[in-house]
């Protein structure tokens, strides 16, 4: 009988320790940070990208220097993932402990390695099986994720906030935000701060809404609270001080309107003060003549408002644009940043909102420090810095006929990310030129009340080439229709400007290598020299760009990631500007692509822009009063927000006016009543008769036929 042989305890111990790290060393083994606010905070960090941008300050700003000004031509791609089943991709990825997070269409989760772009875990939420027959209208895209203590946290489009361990992607919890019934939406990130998780939503062209934040527990998703954004009816009792004193500011029966407000985007936790800064959005509807009769600054749209953390009690607000009627919502970046003014620090908030004016902003109390136009301003001319209000022109609210504003409905600066070094002292904003002519000289305002999932506005909006009636044609503010500004918010004046083409370019990172990079709506990633302007570099990533690049560093190597495809409002409401760009829905393949000094990755090429042909079909003979019909189904429920006004799609959503699905009535209808394309985020209209099936089909043949003629004509 052989003899087993025992060591003595110590001689095991030791054994067992010497074994344990050989196994450590030959596994290179990470060492995992907790990732808390301390964390978050820590502006020196250079592994890790934490936040939507980079910090809780929001600068999108790294101190990696190793990608410079002398050596960024040599950028070369490192890795890349091919997104199959993906569309718009508007995301910020975020970079933990060595792993990259990222959501992508129908809010589907990834993990990824960041160095080799290896496929770790995938999580999808399921949007299709939870918006049927509830869900008639949202947006397939979605801003980004959060991340704090192990956890990421990620948000749905039909309204819900989940939890996922973060080393497997297992979900931890979920909950809904608001009825799934309601006509709300999630398009942005959560934010992770001190132990909660906040999210807002968006709907305020959707149907009467009455806009609110919530906060919930990081740990178990139990809702912490809830601050809402514009008061309700009066005779239901004020939720808080906050709402009795906003109430003051509203007239007329605004509640029955909803009043708007929703913070679907611009969220920011300040660690040094411990306040929480949200921005607000725009009316609902946007004139204001419908919503609040008698005017009124109707608090609090278009503002930041500073809320305690812990409880979510009022502290202050600033209103950019009182009693707003043009889109003009504030949910655009908070970046906080120390400046010397007239040789005083200042915390402060540096903010560039749609209604074209660039705030410098004392976070501590809100007070306004300096406020000016960063592009064309014809609604205002200044803003008063002893009361801090816009100074506005005349017939701003179109009550004496149409007008012509600039900015325009999609604003100087939207939710594209800006960002700011402070190296240089300059801010980097994505800014768009344009305006249209405003005027509800067809709409009954005493009697206009929006639908829910029909929405509206309560106003029309006029190209300035295509005015009503014998309103004159405008020229457009600028002849480029976007660009690049570099803005110093010390001496509120533009440093540089970069003019560009095209329009709904993508956010903007700068890094400590005198370097900012963005990528534009044709494609090119480029690298501009953060001092002048200079483009220093350029990638052609065949498909438009609409996300903001990112940055880190692991085992000395630094990397650049953007996701590539083409997204956002504009690819589904662009109409024929979005459409000429080329990015046909199902057409380009959509990519994370991660780039370094290194890189030897050969990435395969895009095909080329495609523009799909309407369809001529003379064998369906088209109905003028279906059609007729027709239309305001398309209008009336949304149809035009993916699949673009009058057929034209961005890319968002199929051209209906080449598609095969529109002439078939079985096809049709499996689509559009039955919801068989549900998990691409086409929702099912379960009470669509056959009669209003046929008419729609109708009304889209019609647009197709037009189209065909307009291109005849054209070509002659």
């Amino acid at each position: 009988m052989q003899k087993s042989i025992r060591f003595p305890a110590t001689i095991s111990f030791v054994y067992s320790l010497l074994l344990l790290v050989l196994i450590l060393i030959s596994c290179k083994r990470i060492e995992y940070k907790v990732i808390d606010d301390i964390a978050i905070s820590n502006e020196n960090e250079e592994s890790d990208w934490l936040a939507y941008g980079r910090t809780h300050s929001e600068t999108r700003f790294s101190p990696i220097d190793q990608v410079k000004v002398g050596n960024v031509n040599k950028l070369k791609v490192d890795w890349y993932m091919d997104l199959s089943g993906d569309v718009g991709l508007v995301s910020t990825p975020l970079v933990v402990n060595g792993v990259m997070y990222f959501t992508g269409t129908m809010n589907i989760v990834r993990a990824v390695n960041a160095v080799t772009g290896d496929l770790i875990w995938k999580f999808d939420p399921e949007v299709g099986k939870a918006i049927r027959g509830k869900r008639q209208a949202g947006w397939i895209h979605n801003r980004g994720l959060s991340f704090y203590k192990g956890k990421v946290f990620g948000a749905t489009w039909d309204g819900r906030l989940f939890a996922l361990e973060a080393e497997t992607g297992r979900k931890l919890w979920m909950v809904e935000t608001f009825d799934p019934k309601r006509p709300l939406y999630i398009t942005g990130a959560p934010k992770a701060f001190k132990g909660k998780v906040l999210i807002g939503n968006g709907g305020t062209e959707a149907g009467p809404s009455r806009g609110f934040v919530i906060a919930f527990d990081a740990e178990t998703g139990k809702e912490a609270w809830k601050f809402y954004i514009v008061p309700g009816d009066p005779k239901k009792g004020f939720e808080n001080e906050a709402m009795e004193m906003a109430a003051e500011t509203w007239k007329g029966e605004w509640w029955k309107h909803g009043g708007g407000g929703n913070a679907w985007h611009g969220f920011t936790y300040d660690p040094d003060l411990d306040v929480l800064y949200i921005g607000t959005g725009n009316g609902s509807p946007w004139n204001q003549k419908i919503r609040s009769p008698g005017g009124g600054d109707n608090l609090f749209l278009c503002s930041i408002v500073a809320l305690n953390p812990d409880t979510g009690k009022y502290l202050w607000h600033y209103q950019t644009t009182p009693g707003e009627s043009w889109d003009y919502n504030s949910t655009q970046d908070i970046v906080l940043a120390d400046l010397t003014i007239n040789n005083e620090k200042i915390k402060a908030i540096l903010h560039a909102p749609k209604n074209g004016f660039f705030y410098v902003i004392n976070r501590a109390n809100g007070k306004l420090i300096s406020a000016k136009p960063y592009v064309e301003t014809s609604w205002a001319s200044h803003i008063d810095l002893n009361t801090g209000r816009p100074v506005e022109a005349e017939n701003i609210r179109y009550e004496k006929g149409p007008a012509y504003i600039t900015p325009g409905a999609n604003g100087a600066h939207i939710w594209q990310a800006m960002s700011y070094n402070p190296k240089t002292g300059l801010v980097y904003i994505p800014a768009l030129h344009e305006g249209f002519i405003y005027s509800d000289h067809t709409i009954d305002i005493k009697k206009w009340q929006s639908v829910d999932f029909r929405g509206g506005t309560g106003v029309r909006l006029y190209l300035p080439e295509n005015p009503p009636g014998d309103y004159p044609p405008v020229k457009p503010p600028k002849d480029y229709p976007a660009s690049l500004i570099a803005w110093d918010p010390i001496k509120q004046e533009e440093a540089w400007s970069i003019p560009q083409d095209k329009f709904w370019n993508g956010g903007a990172l700068t890094t400590a290598g005198n370097l900012v990079f963005q990528g534009r709506s044709d494609g090119i990633l480029l690298a501009y020299n953060a001092e002048n302007g200079n483009i220093l570099w350029e990638f052609d990533a065949g498909l438009g760009i609409s996300a903001p690049p990112i940055t880190y560093k692991i085992e000395g190597k630094q990397y650049i990631s953007v996701l590539v495809g083409w997204g956002g409002v504009y690819a589904g409401v662009g109409g024929k500007d979005a459409y000429d760009m080329g990015w046909s829905y199902g057409v380009h393949t959509r990519r994370l692509i991660t780039f370094s000094l290194e890189g030897k990755a050969k990435i395969p090429k895009q095909p080329k822009p495609f523009f799909p042909k309407p369809l001529s079909i003379p064998s369906f003979s088209v109905d003028e009063d279906r059609a007729a019909k027709g239309a305001k189904l398309y209008y009336g429920y949304s149809c035009s927000g993916c699949h673009g006004g009058s057929g034209i799609s961005g890319g968002m959503a199929p051209d209906l006016r080449a598609s095969l699905i529109c002439i078939d009535s079985v096809a049709f209808k499996s689509v559009v009543k039955h919801g068989i394309k549900l998990d691409e985020g086409m929702p099912n209209y379960e009470k669509l008769t056959d009669e209003d099936l046929l008419n729609l089909r109708h009304y889209i043949r019609h647009i197709a036929n037009n189209s065909i003629i307009a291109e005849s004509k054209t070509t002659e």
